[in-house]
């Protein structure tokens, strides 16, 4: 019988490392890409096992640290403040929305669920943010637009106050003497960390990531996300190397790592959010499952 679960075991597993393995090396020839020479890249292709590795490519990104440097420190700041300021705003707006009795509850709820079907579309929010808050080449400008608050995020934690949290706390809670703010604070945010902190990985990978914002309100260079200046640098590569414009820069053009430094910004860009992801990996898989199985 131990033989047989043995086996039994063994095959379940061998799909599992199937697919495990189909997520990991992705990334691995990612990593090995952009410290391959430039060269064998373009002989070879994409491999595992280039014949001539080299650092052209962080070299380049080297040379550009001090952009770099001051764009991580803009992109954890409004990652940070972004992301905070969405958790604290998304849990007011949920809260009420799952309380039974609050006037207009259904209204809001409506308005919510009203967002994640239509928009205004770019050109009008470009000219609501731009000439009427006026938040253009502002820090703000990579808060606000499209991130700060986002539909779905609301009706999730809505469910979640709706089908974890019990009424009879809530009830008990005000017989103590307790008001709104206290019972939201000492008893609904305790309680919901499983949520919060899934929505809080969603809003952090969300600011970490986007570009958009920072490619249509900013264009004071001091201000751009990492993101920004990386796909500033991918063009600016790519424009230097193309055939047309080669011959009026010379060796200086022609020696760039255009190919390796795509891997080596994806290096870059993705590698904190790797890095940060297992420590919130119990939270997001207990906070998307607890209400499906409450439900």
């Amino acid at each position: 019988m131990n033989t047989i679960q043995k086996r039994k075991q063994i095959w379940l597993h061998l799909p599992m490392i199937a697919l495990s393995a189909a997520c990991v090396l992705p990334f691995l020839l990612l990593a090995i890409s952009s410290i391959s020479d430039e060269g064998s890249i373009i002989r070879q292709g994409y491999t595992f096992f280039p014949e001539k590795f080299g650092l052209g490519a962080y070299r380049y990104l080297w040379d550009h640290s001090e952009q770099l440097v001051r764009a991580y420190g803009i992109t954890i700041f409004i990652t940070v403040v972004g992301t905070a300021s969405s958790l604290i705003i998304t849990a007011m707006l949920a809260y009420p929305m799952a309380r039974q009795g609050v006037p207009l509850r259904n209204l809001v709820a409506f308005l919510v669920f009203f967002t994640l079907l239509f928009n205004g579309g770019l050109t009008p929010t470009y000219l609501i943010y731009v000439q009427y808050i006026d938040i253009k080449n502002t820090v703000l400008a990579l808060i606000v637009p499209g991130l700060l608050m986002n539909g779905f995020n609301v009706l999730l934690m809505r469910t979640f106050f709706m089908t974890t949290i019990p009424p009879a706390l809530i009830e008990a809670a005000q017989i103590d003497g307790a008001g709104e703010f206290k019972i939201f604070c000492r008893i609904i945010l305790p309680l919901s960390m499983p949520i919060v902190a899934t929505i809080g990985l969603i809003q952090t990978i969300i600011y970490w990531n986007d570009w958009f914002n920072g490619m249509i309100y900013v264009t004071d260079s001091r201000l751009f996300s990492v993101q920004n200046i990386l796909n500033r640098m991918l063009t600016d590569i790519q424009f230097l190397t193309e055939s047309k414009f080669s011959a009026q820069f010379g060796e200086a053009g022609a020696n760039l790592p255009s190919t390796t430094v795509k891997m080596a910004i994806a290096i870059i860009g993705v590698l904190p959010i790797m890095v940060l992801y297992p420590f919130f990996q119990k939270y997001l898989i207990k906070g998307i499952t607890v209400g499906a199985v409450k439900g």
